[in-house]
């Protein structure tokens, strides 16, 4: 039996990078900073390395307003 400290847990919150944001939104790279400048789309935050990520809160909460619209 593996201890408590050793099992991985996926975050209730995670962060997904931006390429597996547009695939699951379905846009281009192109059309994601589009939408960035005009203020549409999910909020994103950039790590601490440089890459652009959202969270899975913030992706399906967007989905959401999609399909309402």
């Amino acid at each position: 039996m593996a201890s408590p400290s050793r099992r991985r847990r996926a975050p209730k919150d995670e962060l997904l990078p931006l390429s597996d944001v547009l695939e699951e939104i379905g846009i281009t790279r192109a059309t994601w900073y589009r939408w960035r400048n005009r203020g549409f789309g999910p909020e994103a935050q950039r790590t601490p390395s440089g890459r652009i990520c959202v969270r899975r809160s913030a992706l399906d909460a967007f989905k959401d307003e999609l399909e309402a619209a």
